[in-house]
Protein backbone atom coordinates (compact mmCIF):
# COMPACT_ATOMS: atom_id res chain seq x y z
CA UNK A 1 0.00 0.00 0.00
CA UNK A 2 1.31 3.20 -0.72
CA UNK A 3 1.30 6.16 1.75
CA UNK A 4 0.27 9.71 0.36
CA UNK A 5 2.93 12.09 0.00
CA UNK A 6 0.70 14.52 2.40
CA UNK A 7 0.58 11.61 5.15
CA UNK A 8 3.78 11.61 5.01
CA UNK A 9 4.53 15.22 5.61
CA UNK A 10 1.79 15.37 8.33
CA UNK A 11 3.92 12.62 9.96
CA UNK A 12 6.89 14.34 9.56
CA UNK A 13 5.45 17.85 10.97
CA UNK A 14 4.13 15.82 14.01
CA UNK A 15 7.46 13.89 14.50
CA UNK A 16 9.26 17.06 14.57
CA UNK A 17 7.26 18.70 17.14
CA UNK A 18 6.83 15.53 19.40
CA UNK A 19 9.83 12.73 19.56
CA UNK A 20 12.41 15.81 20.75
CA UNK A 21 10.09 15.59 24.36
CA UNK A 22 10.31 11.97 24.24
CA UNK A 23 12.92 9.25 25.43
CA UNK A 24 14.31 6.03 22.96
CA UNK A 25 11.68 3.76 24.51
CA UNK A 26 8.79 6.19 23.81
CA UNK A 27 9.90 7.30 20.93
CA UNK A 28 10.34 3.81 19.34
CA UNK A 29 6.63 3.35 21.08
CA UNK A 30 4.98 5.94 18.96
CA UNK A 31 6.83 5.57 15.98
CA UNK A 32 5.04 2.25 16.62
CA UNK A 33 1.69 3.03 17.04
CA UNK A 34 1.58 5.44 13.90
CA UNK A 35 2.93 2.43 11.68
CA UNK A 36 0.34 0.44 13.04
CA UNK A 37 -2.39 2.50 11.92
CA UNK A 38 -1.05 2.84 8.57
CA UNK A 39 -1.46 -0.68 8.17
CA UNK A 40 1.34 -2.10 4.95
CA UNK A 41 3.69 0.30 3.92
CA UNK A 42 3.39 1.65 7.39
CA UNK A 43 6.97 0.73 9.38
CA UNK A 44 8.99 2.33 6.12
CA UNK A 45 7.10 5.44 5.78
CA UNK A 46 7.00 6.43 9.26
CA UNK A 47 10.66 5.62 9.58
CA UNK A 48 11.38 7.86 6.55
CA UNK A 49 9.36 10.47 8.10
CA UNK A 50 10.61 10.16 11.13
CA UNK A 51 14.38 9.88 10.23
CA UNK A 52 14.95 7.15 11.67
CA UNK A 53 16.10 3.08 10.80
CA UNK A 54 13.67 0.57 10.06
CA UNK A 55 14.38 -1.46 12.40
CA UNK A 56 13.72 0.76 15.10
CA UNK A 57 9.89 0.96 14.28
CA UNK A 58 9.66 -2.46 14.12
CA UNK A 59 11.53 -3.42 17.46
CA UNK A 60 8.48 -0.62 18.92
CA UNK A 61 6.17 -2.35 17.08
CA UNK A 62 7.29 -5.85 18.19
CA UNK A 63 7.31 -3.97 22.03
CA UNK A 64 3.77 -2.59 21.35
CA UNK A 65 2.45 -5.87 20.53
CA UNK A 66 3.86 -7.82 22.91
CA UNK A 67 2.34 -5.81 25.67
CA UNK A 68 6.21 -5.31 27.79
CA UNK A 69 5.64 -4.07 31.09
CA UNK A 70 7.68 -0.37 31.64
CA UNK A 71 11.48 -1.32 32.59
CA UNK A 72 12.08 -0.40 36.51
CA UNK A 73 13.21 3.39 37.80
CA UNK A 74 12.71 4.58 34.93
CA UNK A 75 15.32 2.59 33.06
CA UNK A 76 14.90 3.75 28.95
CA UNK A 77 17.06 0.63 28.40
CA UNK A 78 17.34 -2.97 29.54
CA UNK A 79 20.65 -4.02 31.72
CA UNK A 80 23.47 -4.12 29.43
CA UNK A 81 21.79 -1.89 26.36
CA UNK A 82 24.07 0.76 24.57
CA UNK A 83 27.41 1.08 23.98
CA UNK A 84 29.86 -0.31 26.27
CA UNK A 85 32.10 2.41 28.41
CA UNK A 86 35.79 4.37 27.37
CA UNK A 87 36.46 2.24 31.13
CA UNK A 88 34.80 -1.25 30.37
CA UNK A 89 36.45 -1.22 26.63
CA UNK A 90 39.91 -0.02 27.66
CA UNK A 91 40.73 -1.31 31.31
CA UNK A 92 43.80 0.78 31.38
CA UNK A 93 42.24 3.95 30.85
CA UNK A 94 41.33 5.05 33.89
CA UNK A 95 45.01 4.33 35.63
CA UNK A 96 46.42 6.26 33.47
CA UNK A 97 44.24 8.91 33.64
CA UNK A 98 44.70 9.06 37.01
CA UNK A 99 48.50 9.54 36.86
CA UNK A 100 48.48 12.11 35.04
CA UNK A 101 46.58 14.30 37.48
CA UNK A 102 47.80 12.51 40.89
CA UNK A 103 49.71 15.49 42.74
CA UNK A 104 52.56 13.41 43.34
CA UNK A 105 52.81 13.50 39.73
CA UNK A 106 53.42 9.61 38.93
CA UNK A 107 53.78 8.56 35.09
CA UNK A 108 56.12 9.50 31.95
CA UNK A 109 58.31 12.66 33.40
CA UNK A 110 58.94 13.08 29.94
CA UNK A 111 55.59 13.96 28.84
CA UNK A 112 54.65 17.66 27.76
CA UNK A 113 51.38 17.52 29.77
CA UNK A 114 53.89 17.84 33.41
CA UNK A 115 55.00 21.03 32.68
CA UNK A 116 51.83 22.61 31.17
CA UNK A 117 47.37 23.45 32.05
CA UNK A 118 46.12 20.38 32.43
CA UNK A 119 42.75 21.13 30.81
CA UNK A 120 40.31 18.15 30.09
CA UNK A 121 41.64 18.69 26.14
CA UNK A 122 44.83 18.49 27.11
CA UNK A 123 44.50 15.29 29.40
CA UNK A 124 42.29 13.29 26.57
CA UNK A 125 45.57 14.35 24.60
CA UNK A 126 48.07 13.08 26.22
CA UNK A 127 45.66 10.04 26.95
CA UNK A 128 45.27 9.57 23.15
CA UNK A 129 49.26 9.56 22.90
CA UNK A 130 49.61 6.80 24.96
CA UNK A 131 46.96 4.70 23.28
CA UNK A 132 44.07 5.23 25.45
CA UNK A 133 41.44 6.68 23.44
CA UNK A 134 39.15 9.38 25.20
CA UNK A 135 37.08 12.41 24.80
CA UNK A 136 37.23 15.76 26.71
CA UNK A 137 34.01 14.85 27.98
CA UNK A 138 35.14 11.51 29.01
CA UNK A 139 37.84 12.60 31.11
CA UNK A 140 35.65 14.73 32.37
CA UNK A 141 33.27 12.34 33.81
CA UNK A 142 35.75 9.94 34.82
CA UNK A 143 37.50 12.60 36.81
CA UNK A 144 34.50 13.46 38.53
CA UNK A 145 33.68 10.13 38.96
CA UNK A 146 37.24 9.48 41.15
CA UNK A 147 36.42 12.27 42.97
CA UNK A 148 38.41 15.50 41.33
CA UNK A 149 36.99 18.90 40.95
CA UNK A 150 38.92 22.48 39.69
CA UNK A 151 40.81 23.37 42.39
CA UNK A 152 42.46 26.55 42.65
CA UNK A 153 45.61 26.99 45.10
CA UNK A 154 45.08 27.48 48.96
CA UNK A 155 47.46 29.83 50.89
CA UNK A 156 48.04 28.33 53.82
CA UNK A 157 51.67 27.03 54.07
CA UNK A 158 53.20 29.37 56.48
CA UNK A 159 56.01 27.39 57.92
CA UNK A 160 56.24 24.39 60.52
CA UNK A 161 53.68 25.05 63.02
CA UNK A 162 55.71 25.94 66.59
CA UNK A 163 54.93 23.45 69.48
CA UNK A 164 53.82 26.35 71.92
CA UNK A 165 51.77 28.07 69.02
CA UNK A 166 48.46 27.07 70.86
CA UNK A 167 49.83 27.96 74.86
CA UNK A 168 50.97 31.47 72.66
CA UNK A 169 47.13 32.29 71.32
CA UNK A 170 45.96 31.28 74.92
CA UNK A 171 48.44 33.50 76.51
CA UNK A 172 47.51 36.54 74.13
CA UNK A 173 43.92 36.13 74.96
CA UNK A 174 44.61 36.27 78.86
CA UNK A 175 46.62 39.47 78.28
CA UNK A 176 43.92 40.69 76.03
CA UNK A 177 40.79 40.05 78.98
CA UNK A 178 42.88 41.48 81.76
CA UNK A 179 43.86 44.66 79.73
CA UNK A 180 40.16 45.09 78.80
CA UNK A 181 38.96 44.19 82.09
CA UNK A 182 40.85 47.19 83.49
CA UNK A 183 39.43 49.47 80.77
CA UNK A 184 43.15 49.93 78.43
CA UNK A 185 43.33 50.12 75.29
CA UNK A 186 44.16 46.77 73.53
CA UNK A 187 45.37 47.08 69.59
CA UNK A 188 45.93 44.73 66.52
CA UNK A 189 48.35 45.93 64.39
CA UNK A 190 49.85 45.17 60.91
CA UNK A 191 51.12 46.35 57.39
CA UNK A 192 48.88 45.97 54.88
CA UNK A 193 50.10 44.47 51.26
CA UNK A 194 52.34 47.69 49.68
CA UNK A 195 49.81 49.02 47.39
CA UNK A 196 51.30 50.89 43.70
CA UNK A 197 49.75 54.09 43.01
CA UNK A 198 48.66 54.62 39.30
CA UNK A 199 46.37 54.25 36.94
CA UNK A 200 46.64 50.33 36.71
CA UNK A 201 43.81 47.03 37.22
CA UNK A 202 42.62 46.45 40.63
CA UNK A 203 41.03 43.11 41.34
CA UNK A 204 37.42 43.21 41.64
CA UNK A 205 34.29 44.60 39.76
CA UNK A 206 31.87 47.16 40.01
CA UNK A 207 28.49 48.09 38.95
CA UNK A 208 29.06 50.72 35.94
CA UNK A 209 26.51 51.46 32.84
CA UNK A 210 26.83 48.53 29.94
CA UNK A 211 29.80 48.63 28.18
CA UNK A 212 31.55 51.83 30.21
CA UNK A 213 34.71 49.88 32.14
CA UNK A 214 37.01 52.43 33.69
CA UNK A 215 40.02 52.35 31.53
CA UNK A 216 43.29 51.22 33.16
CA UNK A 217 46.69 50.94 31.83
CA UNK A 218 47.25 47.44 29.89
CA UNK A 219 50.69 47.03 31.87
CA UNK A 220 51.73 47.07 35.09
CA UNK A 221 55.01 48.52 35.18
CA UNK A 222 56.42 49.61 38.42
CA UNK A 223 58.49 52.39 36.27
CA UNK A 224 55.12 53.74 35.40
CA UNK A 225 53.93 54.10 38.81
CA UNK A 226 52.90 57.56 40.75
CA UNK A 227 54.17 56.12 44.39
CA UNK A 228 53.34 53.93 46.79
CA UNK A 229 50.96 53.29 49.49
CA UNK A 230 51.93 51.64 52.44
CA UNK A 231 48.93 51.65 54.72
CA UNK A 232 49.34 50.30 58.28
CA UNK A 233 46.40 49.60 60.24
CA UNK A 234 45.88 49.60 64.17
CA UNK A 235 42.70 48.19 64.97
CA UNK A 236 40.89 48.67 68.18
CA UNK A 237 39.48 45.40 69.50
CA UNK A 238 36.87 46.61 71.92
CA UNK A 239 36.08 49.90 70.18
CA UNK A 240 36.01 48.37 66.60
CA UNK A 241 37.61 50.89 65.26
CA UNK A 242 40.68 51.42 62.90
CA UNK A 243 43.23 53.78 62.42
CA UNK A 244 45.20 53.96 59.25
CA UNK A 245 48.72 55.85 58.44
CA UNK A 246 49.54 56.20 54.83
CA UNK A 247 52.62 55.87 54.48
CA UNK A 248 55.21 56.67 50.92
CA UNK A 249 58.88 55.68 51.82
CA UNK A 250 59.57 52.36 53.75
CA UNK A 251 58.14 49.99 56.00
CA UNK A 252 60.30 49.74 59.03
CA UNK A 253 60.26 49.84 62.37
CA UNK A 254 60.15 53.63 62.90
CA UNK A 255 57.00 53.96 60.55
CA UNK A 256 55.40 51.64 62.76
CA UNK A 257 55.51 52.95 65.79
CA UNK A 258 54.85 56.43 64.45
CA UNK A 259 51.71 55.15 63.32
CA UNK A 260 51.15 54.22 66.74
CA UNK A 261 52.32 57.17 68.30
CA UNK A 262 49.94 58.80 65.12
CA UNK A 263 46.62 56.72 66.69
CA UNK A 264 47.20 57.25 70.30
CA UNK A 265 47.44 61.36 69.97
CA UNK A 266 45.22 61.22 67.41
CA UNK A 267 42.54 59.39 69.06
CA UNK A 268 44.00 56.38 71.07
CA UNK A 269 43.98 59.03 74.34
CA UNK A 270 41.12 60.33 73.55
CA UNK A 271 39.40 57.29 73.95
CA UNK A 272 40.95 56.35 77.07
CA UNK A 273 42.36 58.83 79.23
CA UNK A 274 42.90 56.89 82.29
CA UNK A 275 45.21 54.07 80.59
CA UNK A 276 48.21 53.39 81.87
CA UNK A 277 49.25 50.50 80.31
CA UNK A 278 48.76 49.73 76.42
CA UNK A 279 48.61 45.89 74.99
CA UNK A 280 49.79 45.36 71.31
CA UNK A 281 49.16 42.54 69.45
CA UNK A 282 51.56 42.19 66.46
CA UNK A 283 52.63 39.22 63.98
CA UNK A 284 56.44 37.67 64.44
CA UNK A 285 58.08 38.93 61.49
CA UNK A 286 57.62 42.20 59.49
CA UNK A 287 58.80 45.85 60.68
CA UNK A 288 56.90 44.97 64.11
CA UNK A 289 58.82 41.93 64.42
CA UNK A 290 60.06 40.02 67.63
CA UNK A 291 63.47 39.99 66.72
CA UNK A 292 63.75 43.56 65.15
CA UNK A 293 65.84 45.74 67.67
CA UNK A 294 64.52 48.56 66.01
CA UNK A 295 60.90 48.41 67.14
CA UNK A 296 62.07 47.77 70.81
CA UNK A 297 64.03 51.46 70.88
CA UNK A 298 61.52 52.78 69.14
CA UNK A 299 58.71 51.57 71.35
CA UNK A 300 60.68 52.93 74.24
CA UNK A 301 60.96 56.65 72.92
CA UNK A 302 56.95 55.81 72.45
CA UNK A 303 56.38 54.34 76.04
CA UNK A 304 58.50 57.33 77.59
CA UNK A 305 56.23 60.75 75.25
CA UNK A 306 53.04 58.31 76.51
CA UNK A 307 53.70 57.55 79.56
CA UNK A 308 52.13 54.00 79.01
CA UNK A 309 53.63 50.71 80.06
CA UNK A 310 53.55 48.75 76.39
CA UNK A 311 53.23 44.96 76.32
CA UNK A 312 53.80 43.66 73.13
CA UNK A 313 53.03 40.04 72.72
CA UNK A 314 53.39 38.48 69.22
CA UNK A 315 51.70 35.99 67.05
CA UNK A 316 53.28 32.36 66.76
CA UNK A 317 55.22 32.08 64.01
CA UNK A 318 53.37 31.18 60.40
CA UNK A 319 50.39 31.99 62.06
CA UNK A 320 50.08 35.74 60.64
CA UNK A 321 46.63 35.45 59.00
CA UNK A 322 45.15 34.88 62.84
CA UNK A 323 46.14 38.75 63.48
CA UNK A 324 42.79 40.35 64.22
CA UNK A 325 43.44 43.48 61.89
CA UNK A 326 44.03 41.30 58.88
CA UNK A 327 40.06 39.89 59.10
CA UNK A 328 38.80 43.11 61.01
CA UNK A 329 40.03 45.52 59.05
CA UNK A 330 42.15 44.84 56.34
CA UNK A 331 39.66 42.73 54.20
CA UNK A 332 36.90 45.52 54.75
CA UNK A 333 39.49 47.50 52.96
CA UNK A 334 40.55 45.57 50.64
CA UNK A 335 36.43 44.84 49.59
CA UNK A 336 35.04 48.42 49.86
CA UNK A 337 37.78 49.47 46.90
CA UNK A 338 37.97 46.56 44.67
CA UNK A 339 37.06 47.24 41.33
CA UNK A 340 38.83 50.44 41.73
CA UNK A 341 41.82 52.07 40.50
CA UNK A 342 44.39 53.63 43.26
CA UNK A 343 45.60 56.40 40.74
CA UNK A 344 46.45 58.68 43.51
CA UNK A 345 47.45 58.73 47.12
CA UNK A 346 43.99 60.80 47.84
CA UNK A 347 42.00 57.87 46.48
CA UNK A 348 43.59 55.33 48.70
CA UNK A 349 43.42 57.32 51.40
CA UNK A 350 39.77 58.56 51.09
CA UNK A 351 38.98 55.03 50.43
CA UNK A 352 40.11 53.38 53.40
CA UNK A 353 38.44 56.17 55.47
CA UNK A 354 35.18 55.62 53.65
CA UNK A 355 35.19 51.71 54.95
CA UNK A 356 32.40 50.62 57.50
CA UNK A 357 30.79 47.30 57.99
CA UNK A 358 27.39 46.11 58.93
CA UNK A 359 28.58 45.79 62.59
CA UNK A 360 29.72 49.28 63.19
CA UNK A 361 33.57 49.55 62.05
CA UNK A 362 34.43 53.11 61.25
CA UNK A 363 37.95 54.28 60.07
CA UNK A 364 40.28 56.78 60.34
CA UNK A 365 42.82 57.17 57.22
CA UNK A 366 45.50 59.99 57.45
CA UNK A 367 48.79 60.75 54.58
CA UNK A 368 52.23 59.90 55.95
CA UNK A 369 55.10 61.49 53.71
CA UNK A 370 57.61 61.25 55.99
CA UNK A 371 60.84 59.59 55.52
CA UNK A 372 62.08 56.21 56.84
CA UNK A 373 65.32 54.93 55.64
CA UNK A 374 66.43 52.02 55.38
CA UNK A 375 69.51 49.97 57.13
CA UNK A 376 69.56 52.01 60.60
CA UNK A 377 71.42 49.79 62.88
CA UNK A 378 70.78 49.67 66.91
CA UNK A 379 73.55 49.13 68.83
CA UNK A 380 73.93 46.84 71.53
CA UNK A 381 74.02 50.11 73.98
CA UNK A 382 70.81 51.38 72.30
CA UNK A 383 69.36 48.53 73.41
CA UNK A 384 70.79 47.90 76.78
CA UNK A 385 68.98 51.52 77.05
CA UNK A 386 65.48 49.91 76.75
CA UNK A 387 63.50 49.36 79.71
CA UNK A 388 62.09 46.31 78.79
CA UNK A 389 61.36 43.04 80.49
CA UNK A 390 60.49 39.82 78.53
CA UNK A 391 57.45 37.89 80.37
CA UNK A 392 58.22 34.51 81.94
CA UNK A 393 55.92 32.58 78.86
CA UNK A 394 58.00 32.87 75.91
CA UNK A 395 59.43 36.10 77.03
CA UNK A 396 60.88 36.68 73.28
CA UNK A 397 57.50 36.84 72.26
CA UNK A 398 55.45 38.72 75.26
CA UNK A 399 56.91 42.00 76.68
CA UNK A 400 56.67 45.06 78.15
CA UNK A 401 58.10 48.13 77.02
CA UNK A 402 58.22 50.48 80.46
CA UNK A 403 57.86 54.29 80.42
CA UNK A 404 61.57 54.35 82.14
CA UNK A 405 64.00 53.01 82.73
CA UNK A 406 65.05 52.58 86.63
CA UNK A 407 68.96 53.96 86.17
CA UNK A 408 71.24 54.57 83.94
CA UNK A 409 72.27 51.93 81.36
CA UNK A 410 75.83 53.09 80.44
CA UNK A 411 77.71 50.92 77.81
CA UNK A 412 77.62 47.44 77.21
CA UNK A 413 81.27 46.44 78.67
CA UNK A 414 84.42 47.66 80.25
CA UNK A 415 86.08 50.13 78.67
CA UNK A 416 89.22 51.50 79.52
CA UNK A 417 89.81 53.63 82.87
CA UNK A 418 87.52 52.63 85.56
CA UNK A 419 84.45 50.78 85.22
CA UNK A 420 81.43 50.50 87.15
CA UNK A 421 80.63 47.71 88.87
CA UNK A 422 77.26 46.45 90.57
CA UNK A 423 77.46 45.75 93.77
CA UNK A 424 76.96 41.71 94.33
CA UNK A 425 74.67 41.41 97.60
CA UNK A 426 72.53 43.30 95.17
CA UNK A 427 72.86 41.18 92.22
CA UNK A 428 72.54 37.81 94.61
CA UNK A 429 68.66 39.15 95.42
CA UNK A 430 66.71 36.17 95.80
CA UNK A 431 64.02 37.74 93.12
CA UNK A 432 67.15 38.04 90.72
CA UNK A 433 68.55 34.34 91.25
CA UNK A 434 65.21 32.78 91.63
CA UNK A 435 67.14 31.07 95.56
CA UNK A 436 67.71 32.14 98.78
CA UNK A 437 71.14 33.44 99.69
CA UNK A 438 72.27 30.51 101.57
CA UNK A 439 71.41 28.12 97.97
CA UNK A 440 73.75 30.17 96.22
CA UNK A 441 76.06 30.30 98.77
CA UNK A 442 75.81 25.77 99.12
CA UNK A 443 76.09 25.69 95.47
CA UNK A 444 79.65 27.74 94.79
CA UNK A 445 81.19 25.37 97.67
CA UNK A 446 79.48 22.16 95.99
CA UNK A 447 81.18 23.50 92.94
CA UNK A 448 84.76 24.53 93.97
CA UNK A 449 86.27 21.45 94.30
CA UNK A 450 85.79 20.09 90.85
CA UNK A 451 86.06 24.00 89.71
CA UNK A 452 89.63 24.27 91.12
CA UNK A 453 90.81 20.82 89.53
CA UNK A 454 89.57 22.41 86.02
CA UNK A 455 91.59 25.08 86.42
CA UNK A 456 94.65 23.36 86.89
CA UNK A 457 94.63 22.22 83.97
CA UNK A 458 96.01 24.04 81.04
CA UNK A 459 93.63 24.92 78.46
CA UNK A 460 95.30 22.54 75.93
CA UNK A 461 95.11 20.03 78.19
CA UNK A 462 91.38 20.41 78.98
CA UNK A 463 91.02 20.06 74.63
CA UNK A 464 93.02 17.13 73.95
CA UNK A 465 94.42 15.64 77.34
CA UNK A 466 97.95 16.40 76.54
CA UNK A 467 101.12 17.44 78.23
CA UNK A 468 100.48 20.92 80.12
CA UNK A 469 102.29 24.33 78.72
CA UNK A 470 102.87 25.76 81.62
CA UNK A 471 103.57 25.81 85.63
CA UNK A 472 100.59 25.67 87.69
CA UNK A 473 100.18 29.31 88.25
CA UNK A 474 101.17 30.85 85.09
CA UNK A 475 99.39 32.90 83.02
CA UNK A 476 96.63 35.94 83.51
CA UNK A 477 94.51 35.93 86.42
CA UNK A 478 90.74 34.95 86.33
CA UNK A 479 89.01 38.07 86.33
CA UNK A 480 85.84 36.37 87.78
CA UNK A 481 86.43 34.02 90.44
CA UNK A 482 84.01 31.28 91.53
CA UNK A 483 81.41 32.68 93.46
CA UNK A 484 81.49 35.70 90.47
CA UNK A 485 81.02 32.66 87.47
CA UNK A 486 78.19 31.12 89.63
CA UNK A 487 75.90 34.67 89.86
CA UNK A 488 76.45 35.03 86.55
CA UNK A 489 75.36 31.56 85.23
CA UNK A 490 72.31 31.42 87.74
CA UNK A 491 71.44 34.94 87.05
CA UNK A 492 71.34 33.90 83.17
CA UNK A 493 69.38 30.93 83.84
CA UNK A 494 66.60 32.90 86.08
CA UNK A 495 66.32 35.90 84.08
CA UNK A 496 67.55 34.90 80.14
CA UNK A 497 69.85 37.67 80.73
CA UNK A 498 72.00 38.00 77.51
CA UNK A 499 75.73 38.01 77.24
CA UNK A 500 76.36 41.69 76.66
CA UNK A 501 74.01 42.30 79.92
CA UNK A 502 76.06 40.42 81.93
CA UNK A 503 79.59 41.45 80.63
CA UNK A 504 78.05 44.84 81.99
CA UNK A 505 77.19 43.48 85.03
CA UNK A 506 80.46 42.03 85.76
CA UNK A 507 82.23 44.29 84.18
CA UNK A 508 84.22 42.31 81.44
CA UNK A 509 83.91 41.02 77.70
CA UNK A 510 81.11 38.82 76.38
CA UNK A 511 83.56 36.18 75.42
CA UNK A 512 84.47 35.69 79.33
CA UNK A 513 80.75 35.53 79.96
CA UNK A 514 79.99 32.80 77.33
CA UNK A 515 82.95 31.20 78.58
CA UNK A 516 82.15 31.48 82.24
CA UNK A 517 78.40 30.63 81.70
CA UNK A 518 79.20 27.71 79.80
CA UNK A 519 82.26 26.20 82.54
CA UNK A 520 79.96 26.45 85.08
CA UNK A 521 76.84 24.91 83.36
CA UNK A 522 78.52 22.02 83.18
CA UNK A 523 79.42 21.68 86.60
CA UNK A 524 76.16 21.72 87.79
CA UNK A 525 75.19 19.04 85.34
CA UNK A 526 77.69 17.29 86.69
CA UNK A 527 76.03 17.51 90.08
CA UNK A 528 72.50 16.91 88.98
CA UNK A 529 71.09 20.85 89.35
CA UNK A 530 68.87 21.20 87.25
CA UNK A 531 67.99 25.07 86.80
CA UNK A 532 64.05 25.58 87.25
CA UNK A 533 62.48 27.72 83.96
CA UNK A 534 63.39 31.55 83.53
CA UNK A 535 61.02 33.72 85.49
CA UNK A 536 61.11 36.24 83.13
CA UNK A 537 63.34 37.57 79.70
CA UNK A 538 65.26 40.62 80.52
CA UNK A 539 66.86 41.25 77.26
CA UNK A 540 68.38 44.70 78.03
CA UNK A 541 70.38 46.26 81.13
CA UNK A 542 67.49 48.52 81.75
CA UNK A 543 64.76 46.14 81.99
CA UNK A 544 67.02 44.29 84.27
CA UNK A 545 66.93 47.59 86.41
CA UNK A 546 63.25 47.70 86.00
CA UNK A 547 62.12 44.12 87.20
CA UNK A 548 64.90 44.97 90.18
CA UNK A 549 63.06 47.81 91.36
CA UNK A 550 59.96 46.05 90.85
CA UNK A 551 60.57 43.22 93.13
CA UNK A 552 62.29 45.46 95.62
CA UNK A 553 66.24 44.61 95.17
CA UNK A 554 68.09 48.27 94.41
CA UNK A 555 71.45 47.75 92.37
CA UNK A 556 74.01 49.63 93.20
CA UNK A 557 77.66 49.81 91.16
CA UNK A 558 80.91 50.79 92.66
CA UNK A 559 83.60 52.04 90.55
CA UNK A 560 87.18 49.92 90.48
CA UNK A 561 90.06 50.02 88.06
CA UNK A 562 89.61 48.34 84.65
CA UNK A 563 91.10 44.74 84.20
Amino acid sequence: MRIPSEVRDQLALRFGVLLPHLNERQQRLALAAEARLLGHGGVRAVARAAGVSETTVRKGVFELEGGEDPLPDGRVRRDGGGRKSAEELDLLLVPALLALVEPDERGDPMSPLRWTTKSLRSLAGELTRQGHAASAPTVGRLLRENGFSLQANAKTLEGAQHPDRDAQFRYINDQVKDHQADGEPVVSVDTKKKEVVGEFKNAGRQWRPAGAPVRVDVHDFPGDALGKALPYGIYDLAADTGWVNVGTDHDTATFAVESIRRWWNGQGRLDYPQATRLLITADAGGSNGYRTRAFKTELARFAAESGLAVTVCHMPPGTSKWNKVEHRLFSAITMNWHGRPLNSHEVVVQSIAATTTRTGLTVHAELDTGAYPTGVKVSDAELNAVPVTGHAFHGEWNYTVHPSPAGPAGPTGPAPGPAAVFDRGALSHPALTGMPRTALTELTKTLTADWQTLQKQDPATRRDGGERHRAPGGGRKAKLDLADRVLATVLQQNLALPPTVLAHLFAVSKDTIRHTTSEIRQLMDQHAHAPRPPAAHLNTLAGLLVHATAHGATLTTETKPAC
